[in-house]
């Protein structure tokens, strides 16, 4: 399961819009070190990203909540996302180079495949993505931000 923490926006009616902070994915840009996934990340500019989760809990905005998703799902979506093009683009050029015997019908043909390919796996990944396996679930709810209060030495309880 990979997990992430996430900062809930809003809650309403059983379905929370939460936001999720960017992070460098091994944790070595804390120590200003590792493959250089740092010095890319600072060339984007930082993103947020937005998902809806279906809980029936109430939550708090600013409430923080751990998600998570199946590894598998995970990668058969990355499969199907980078994959599907590339193996068009592949079919297509071969297939035109093959028909036509010219480096210029193997470029349309890597052109087309690619594109075709594409809206396939656009069509794909919807149909996907309303399957369970392929939704975020709640896995921990941190305290709300209203329910931590620091009190003074001197002050008596109430």
């Amino acid at each position: 399961m990979m997990k992430e923490w996430a900062t809930v926006v809003s809650w309403q009616q059983g379905v929370a819009l939460l936001r999720c902070e960017p992070k460098a994915g091994c944790g070595s840009c804390t120590a200003r070190s590792g493959c250089g996934a740092r010095a890319l990340n600072e060339l984007v500019p930082e993103t947020e990203h937005q998902l809806q989760v279906h809980i029936e809990q109430p939550l708090e905005p600013g409430q923080r909540v751990e998600v998570g998703i199946a590894e598998g799902s995970l990668l058969r979506s990355a499969m199907l996302v980078y994959l599907t093009p590339l193996l068009g683009m592949m079919l297509g050029g071969t297939l035109l180079q093959y028909c036509f015997g010219s480096d210029a019908s193997a470029a349309i043909g890597a052109v087309l495949g690619g594109g075709a390919a594409f809206m396939l796996a656009r069509r794909l990944a919807r149909r996907l993505g309303e399957q369970a396996d392929y939704q975020p679930v709640v896995l921990q709810i941190g305290l709300p931000p209203t329910a931590m209060r620091m009190q003074a030495e001197n002050s008596p309880l109430i």
